[in-house]
Formats: structure tokens, C-alpha cells, sequence
């Protein structure tokens, strides 16, 4: 059984950082594309990064490079979400996902296993 388990999120003020976990089991990390994904009220859920299987390749969406960094350390099967200069318009649930594929995506398609979530809130 395929498990995401997300930490790291909570209250910062604007311009604060965050660096958010993911810590996988239940499938072979190191052949696994990953991603972050999030979604604040109103709104659907957006790509955030996505890392390649050996975090050689990755890819952002545009509001957020410069400011967030994704990582992955596959010897402890966690990727990461290194958050700086944070913003109001941040504030969301950011989920971890697991793609079945070695290559980065920005669809949201394009990942078969998701985690619960971990909520950021940037207050301005």
C-alpha cells in the first residue's frame, strides 16, 4: 500500500519560509517521479514542482521559481519543498504525489498517488 505522509506546513508571516516533507513507502522511491501540488479555497488544484527520479531534472510553475526549491534524498525516500519569501496568495494544502514514471509533469494526471495534505497559511 502506496503511503504519502506531508509535514512541515503551518502559520508564517509573509516573507517567512517553510520547508515542507514527504516521506513515501509502499513503492520503489527511487524509480518514482514526484510532486507537489496545492489548493486554496475557490480554486483548483494547481502544479507547484515536480522532481525527476533522481532529482536531476525539475520543473516549477511560474509563480513560484525563485522562491521554492524541490529536492528529494531517495536514501530516505522523502522529497522536499523548500519555501522562502512566502506570500499570502501561498496560503493553501500542499500535497505531496507520486507519479508511475521516471520524468517530471505538471499535469495533475499525470500522478496516481497522493498524500492528505499539510496546510500553509501565510498571514500578511
Amino acid at each position: 500500500q502506496v503511503q504519502l505522509v506531508e509535514s512541515g506546513g503551518g502559520l508564517v508571516q509573509a516573507g517567512g519560509s517553510l520547508r515542507l516533507s514527504c516521506a513515501a513507502s509502499g513503492l520503489t522511491f527511487g524509480n518514482t517521479a514526484m510532486g507537489w501540488f496545492r489548493h486554496a479555497p475557490g480554486n483548483e488544484r494547481e502544479f507547484v514542482a515536480s522532481i525527476s527520479w533522481s532529482g536531476g531534472s525539475t520543473l516549477y510553475a511560474h509563480f513560484v521559481k525563485g522562491r521554492f526549491t524541490i529536492s528529494r534524498d531517495n536514501a530516505k525516500n522523502t522529497v522536499y519543498l523548500q519555501m522562502i519569501r512566502l506570500k499570502p496568495e501561498d496560503t493553501a494544502v500542499y500535497y505531496c504525489a507520486a507519479r508511475i514514471g521516471i520524468a517530471t509533469s505538471g499535469s495533475t494526471g499525470g500522478y496516481k498517488y497522493w498524500g492528505q495534505g499539510t496546510q500553509v497559511t501565510v498571514s500578511s
